[in-house]
């Protein structure tokens, strides 16, 4: 099976010494950043940006013909959306605080460490994810009024409040960003998540699953699957939901009693995008949309410290909240 690239638009790495391009793309790749493009060339940039979709670009200072800070410049002129790495080999005050009023996303100084390149790429990731759905976000729906989109069709309702929810979904379906339901018990959470995936067209599949009263070591071995040998009685290897649900999405109901010790793994999980199998010392990147659902008011639970703030924060990027029939005097 063919890897899928992530992110969906490539790191631009820009540096005019091709063993290091060759090294920041190994060590990319090594964590799961696997779209990239290569360039020796700083003449080549504009151009190329003219013509593609980037996510990141990590960029050189040192360079012939154009220098790093010019094409900054030129950047944040035309593409201010994008977040440009600075990478240099000065430790010069100066010059850090030039690039950064330039508007540069951070700064680098060689020999990075590894640990350090990649969390920096995968920050700006996210950063870029969130500005692109705040962006969609502010565009008109393309949905004409009254009429409730496709995906969603299956929910009858009369609701004015229910359509224009049918419409946000719609809105932020395509993102890969986790977005959480909430509801009374009985208002249709699950169905809602499944128009939701069913709206952003995808190429995997919708996987369900309680996570009330699981234990924390069930719930990793629910999620991540393990290998064969990697417990007492783990004969054969097993793939995890988040595996499952390559391309698809990962429906997590109740997560409003999920256990703390899983709250961690979950949180890890969605702020580093990857993961271990049982039993295995070889990272999986997560290629799945997280979507979940609590009958709970979950920014009461963080208040009383029943659930992470964190996590909470993490799994409401996209929020929906169902109203019951009650407020639905229509239907």
């Amino acid at each position: 099976m063919n890897q899928r690239l992530f992110p969906v638009n490539p790191v631009l790495i820009v540096d005019d010494e091709p063993d290091i391009l060759r090294g920041f793309d190994l060590t990319l790749r090594s964590q799961g950043i696997n779209h990239t493009l290569l360039v020796e060339k700083a003449e080549q940039v504009m151009p190329l940006l003219a013509e593609n979709s980037v996510e990141v670009i990590l960029l050189d200072l040192s360079m012939p013909k154009i220098s790093g800070e010019r094409l900054l410049e030129m950047i944040n002129q035309e593409y201010p959306q994008i977040p440009a790495i600075v990478i240099t080999g000065t430790r010069e005050v100066e010059t850090a605080v030039h690039c950064m009023k330039k508007n540069a996303f951070d700064y680098m100084v060689k020999p990075i460490d590894d640990s350090r390149l990649t969390s920096g790429v995968k920050r700006a990731i996210e950063i870029k994810r969130l500005y692109d759905e705040n962006q969609l976000l502010k565009e008109p729906s393309q949905t004409a009024p009254g009429k409730i989109p496709g995906a969603f069709s299956s929910i009858i309702t009369a609701s004015k409040k229910m359509k224009n929810l049918f419409r946000y979904a719609a809105s932020i379906a395509k993102s890969p960003l986790p977005l959480l339901i909430t509801g009374e018990t009985g208002v249709g959470k699950e169905l809602m998540a499944q128009a939701v995936h069913k709206a952003s067209a995808p190429s995997g599949r919708f996987v369900p699953v309680n996570v009330a009263g699981i234990d924390d070591a069930t719930f990793s071995d629910t999620l991540f699957g393990h290998v064969k040998g990697a417990f007492t009685g783990a004969e054969t290897l097993r793939k995890g939901l988040v595996e499952k649900a390559v391309g698809g999405t990962l429906f997590l109901d109740e997560i409003g009693d999920l256990k703390e010790d899983s709250q961690i793994k979950l949180l890890r999980l969605l702020q580093e995008h990857e993961y271990f199998t049982l039993g295995s010392d070889i990272p999986k990147i997560m290629d799945t949309r997280v979507v979940a659902a609590t009958n709970r008011n979950l920014k009461e639970a963080t208040d009383k410290g029943r659930f992470r703030k964190d996590l909470y924060y993490r799994l409401s990027t996209h929020h929906i909240d169902l109203p019951p029939l009650r407020e639905r005097l229509e239907d």
